[in-house]
């Protein structure tokens, strides 16, 4: 090559930058990265992401009255402000006069009227109405148990009132949704996505993110994303995350409930009649560690206090009880178990420490179970484990058929009714307990709710009824162009897709 060939340092960096913004300059106004770099793609198992009950993407398309803010207070949507009885049964809702269906009808209280009574009809779930009352176009007077204000979304009474209720979730209509919300319906394609865009009139002005794609795409959710074909999986499986986050284009997050994952106690076992020995139980397992093992943070809020969504919100509730075998063992042996036989476990008076707890097959629970095992062999327990499968599994643990069994930890109040109250699975015996729960049951005042989870919290860390194994976790990948989304209580992005946006970088 010649010395004509050679360019000097400077003119070449000139060059260079001149070539990169031309570029840039390109891409820039090509119509279809423009696009992309405006849209939202979320991975969606098939078709049934928007009809009531499947999913929170509803609250794109369609507005609740209500919907709840970080700390676990509501904030205002359909609905501008409120006023309650002093039971908290009775409300009445003065909805806002500037929000209209996408095909430009308002939205007004006959609406939300319909809609209620439409899901008493033909919903299978109890929503708990028991009455509702239009006061005026933009006024409705509901009465109903607490907490469905953003359990539910409302629907345009004009364009759905002739169809058939008996049919509701296989209407047409969810495919061709008309909503009021953020996102307003632009296609369907059968099989493949379902496409939406921001909506200009939107009351709260139009979002960030101006296309919102669903993609049906079964259980392949994850290879989507590493694919670089979505931008978000919803409700993916924990177990994933270190291979996922292997790749710094993406994250997860995780969004919890007070909730958990236990083992419950059978007290019709002679094993598990004492406090003591449950809560050396409850000690000997490592459940910082065991969230690790799931692949979940190690530091996420965990407690094994009950409490309410606002408390659990608000941090209100005590610490876990902290991992220690060498007090476990020193309790256990407190209560007669100090003997061990030539298989390591633990004997009183002859009888040997061993017992049998059931198991779902399926969530990862099996692997939860051979870590419980593990843990309680150290201090000298035998625990055996059955896996069963869901039908299986709800039949025994609904007829109470039980030593031990890892479930679901409700903390609704008939959750708990079931659970703990005066005829529960659990031959749980403890009368203040029971008056307790008795008394949840009987109020929708949020401030005594609070109170009375509390007492029932100092009562439950007394007696250690069941033991607390994980939090309720759901777990979402998003791509790092994604943001806006925090764990625990703003993680979800199938209810804040309204709150987020995208940056799109040259190193994503």
């Amino acid at each position: 090559m010649g010395p004509s060939s050679f360019v000097d340092r400077r003119q070449f960096l000139k060059l260079c930058a001149s070539s990169a913004a031309f570029a840039a300059g390109c891409r820039s106004h090509n119509p279809e990265t423009q696009r992309r770099a405006s849209t939202l793609i979320m991975a969606v198992s098939d078709v049934n992401a928007i009809r009531p009950d499947v999913t929170d993407l509803d609250q794109d398309i369609f507005l609740p009255l209500a919907t709840t803010a970080e700390n676990g207070d509501y904030v205002p949507r359909l609905a501008e402000s409120w006023q309650h009885s002093p039971d908290y049964r009775e409300w009445t809702y003065h909805l806002r006069q500037n929000v209209h269906w996408h095909d430009g009808t308002p939205t007004t209280a006959d609406d939300v009227k319909f809609t209620m009574e439409l899901l008493d009809a033909a919903s299978a779930n109890d929503y708990g109405f028991q009455g509702v009352e239009v006061l005026d176009a933009y006024t409705v007077r509901v009465r109903a148990r607490p907490g469905y204000q953003d359990d539910i979304v409302y629907y345009p009474r004009h364009l759905v009132e002739h169809l058939d209720p008996k049919s509701f979730m296989n209407w047409d209509f969810w495919l061709h949704p008309v909503g009021n919300g953020p996102y307003r319906f632009v296609r369907y394609v059968p099989e493949t996505m379902m496409e939406f865009e921001a909506n200009p009139d939107y009351y709260a002005g139009k979002r960030r993110i101006e296309h919102l794609i669903l993609k049906f795409v079964g259980t392949a959710g994850l290879t989507e994303l590493l694919s670089g074909n979505v931008d978000v999986v919803i409700e993916g499986d924990p177990a994933q995350a270190p291979w996922v986050l292997r790749d710094s284009r993406f994250r997860a997050y995780y969004s919890l409930d007070p909730g958990a994952w236990a083992l419950f106690w059978h007290e019709r076992n002679p094993l598990f009649r004492e406090p003591a020995v449950r809560r050396a139980l409850t000690m000997a397992i490592d459940r910082r560690e065991l969230l690790r093992l799931v692949s979940l943070p190690d530091d996420l809020p965990f407690t094994d206090g009950l409490c309410t969504h606002r408390q659990f919100r608000r941090g209100q509730y005590p610490p876990l009880l902290p991992y220690n075998p060498r007090e476990a063992t020193a309790v256990l042996s407190a209560a007669g178990w100090r003997e061990r036989g030539p298989d390591g476990v633990l004997r009183r008076k002859g009888q040997p420490f061993r017992f049998t707890a059931i198991c779902r097959n399926t969530n990862g629970l099996d692997r939860v179970a051979v870590y419980v095992q593990a843990m309680l062999r150290r201090v000298g327990v035998d625990m055996g484990i059955q896996l069963l499968e869901d039908s299986a599994m709800w039949a025994r643990f609904g007829a109470g058929d039980f030593e031990a069994c890892i479930h679901v930890q409700q903390v609704y109040p008939y959750g708990l009714a079931r659970d703990y109250g005066r005829t529960n699975l659990i031959g749980y015996r403890n009368e203040d307990a029971t008056q307790v729960i008795e008394n949840l049951l009987a109020t929708a005042d949020p401030d005594q709710q609070d109170q009375l989870y509390a007492r029932l919290t100092n009562i439950f860390l007394a007696d250690m009824p069941v033991t607390r194994l994980l939090p309720g976790t759901f777990t979402y990948y998003a791509h790092r162009r994604v943001h806006g989304l925090r764990t625990p209580f703003h993680a979800d992005p199938e209810r804040y897709v309204e709150d987020l946006w995208l940056e799109d970088r040259s190193d994503q």
